[in-house]
């Protein structure tokens, strides 16, 4: 069967050629790492571990590279660091500790390469550069910055007339620039803001744009051209789209990705999530809290409500929706239980042709509740005393086999994990201890207690105020 993936860029779904089926290429737009990241983020994470295990599936796991990079250099972290009180270099690894036990508890596989910004400061440099001499950029007042003008096709992705790119950009007027439209690849850094030797042609220490980043990780990961791009709708315009211009200027090419994905918007109970509406909620107040829903919920349960709306379309993220996903994984795993014993079976093609039509979650679950009902009823037959069908049990254990490798293809574990506690009074004598260490500035011992904490699942989060803690998974 073919792989049909909705391509952005075309706006219609096609048939899914590789550039070369020994290595097929993806990347998709990490997290900024200065805050934990929310349910929206969550969306992209989960949408792409399915599309990285059909690769995985239909090429073979050594013949696909996914890409999701960190971003590790932006205004909004600098700002974070400052109101902490912290160093960037603290902020973001421990963001970025805490977005994987998140995406870890999501089900998530790890990508291939995970790329930081800050590791790759070389390659935009190099970009910035080639744009600069081919008259793509240009350079003012400390800043180099794209010529929008000079691609004649700028904007194809987003299909938008200039007037809609202008207001979508929040375009910031600056005196340096030739035409409102021109975007920065790299600017100069404030006093105390991570600062690197600039790209030919200017003389102060600097730090670049947004989107250059992406260019120059997909670049050194991927290639100047590989097969999928993605990440959610809010993306496409201005990233995605000044993503192309660098890259597809920079390198003389016609297309960055062959294909560009992006999955739909999410809202919670209705409403778009704000701050302000009280209803921003993130991955990690989910999994350990009790402000949605008045519990907090598997990471499994999360994924399945995510997956039972097709990737394009906008979700609804309510309570409601994941009471059902966990009555649906109950019912799941009771059934799976009649293939203990049983060898791995192979995931059934009904259920892969499903995946195989732009990534249809909903219509493969629908499968997986076909097969699980198939084997209920098997099962419940061969445990009859009065049963007529001898064979029933062993294709009802069959189709539990299959049940449960439907479940590990979607990310689900086939059986709930024991639930994780810690002891309350235990935690709070390390605490005592640490603190006094760190009165005492012994760091040594102060660490060592941080890291055996951490073993036992324990997270801590010093600040101004002092120590809190939490349970990590």
């Amino acid at each position: 069967m073919d792989l049909q993936l909705y391509d952005t860029l075309a706006r219609e779904k096609r048939r899914f050629l590789p550039l070369d089926a020994r290595n097929v290429r993806v990347y998709v737009c990490g997290p900024t790492v200065y805050d934990d990241a929310h349910i929206g983020n969550a969306r992209p994470l989960i949408v792409f571990d399915v599309l990285f295990r059909l690769l995985r599936h239909r090429y073979g796991a050594e013949n696909v590279t996914y890409v999701r990079n960190i971003t590790d250099v932006d205004d909004k972290i600098n700002a974070r660091a400052a109101e902490r009180g912290v160093s960037i270099r603290a902020l973001t690894e421990e963001t970025y500790r805490r977005f994987h036990e998140d995406v870890g508890a999501l089900g998530c596989l790890a990508p291939t390469h995970e790329p930081r910004a800050t590791e790759h400061i070389a390659p935009m440099r190099d970009l910035i550069e080639r744009l600069v001499g081919s008259d793509h950029a240009y350079v003012a007042e400390g800043h180099a910055l794209f010529s929008v003008a000079s691609m004649p096709n700028y904007g194809r992705l987003a299909r938008r007339t200039l007037d809609e790119m202008i207001a979508g950009a929040r375009v910031e007027v600056a005196p340096y620039k030739r035409d409102p439209m021109d975007f920065v690849l790299w600017k100069p850094s404030k006093p105390g803001e991570p600062a690197w030797p600039s790209p030919a042609g200017i003389a102060t220490p600097g730090r670049p744009g947004w989107h250059i980043e992406c260019s120059a990780m997909s670049w050194k990961h991927l290639g100047e051209t590989f097969d999928i791009h993605g990440g959610g709708v809010d993306l496409v315009f201005p990233h995605h789209e000044n993503e192309i211009a660098q890259s597809c200027c920079a390198f003389g090419t016609g297309v960055m990705a062959n294909y560009w994905m992006h999955n739909g918007f999410l809202q919670v109970e209705g409403e778009k999530m704000s701050k302000s509406l009280g209803n921003f909620v993130t991955i990690r107040e989910l999994l350990t809290s009790e402000r949605f829903g008045a519990r907090a919920w598997g990471g499994d349960a999360l994924r399945l409500a995510m997956l039972k709306t097709h990737y394009r379309q906008p979700i609804d993220w309510t309570v409601a929706a994941l009471i059902e996903a966990q009555s649906n994984l109950r019912r799941w795993r009771r059934a799976a239980d009649g293939a203990l014993g049983l060898e791995r079976a192979p995931v059934p093609e009904r259920f892969i042709s499903r995946l195989c039509n732009d990534l249809n979650t909903p219509q493969a679950i629908a499968t997986l509740n076909e097969i699980c009902t198939q084997a209920e009823a098997d099962l419940d037959a061969g445990a009859r005393v009065d049963c007529a069908t001898p064979d029933a049990m062993a294709g009802g254990r069959a189709a539990a086999a299959e049940l449960v490798a439907c479940l590990d293809f979607l990310g689900v574990a086939a059986r709930e994990s024991p639930a994780f506690t810690v002891d309350r009074a235990a935690v709070e004598a390390m605490l005592a201890a640490r603190a006094a260490a760190r009165q005492a500035k012994n760091w040594g011992e102060s660490d060592r207690i941080r890291d055996e904490l951490a073993a036992m699942g324990v997270v801590l989060k010093d600040s101004k105020a002092g120590t809190t803690w939490e349970i990590s998974r």
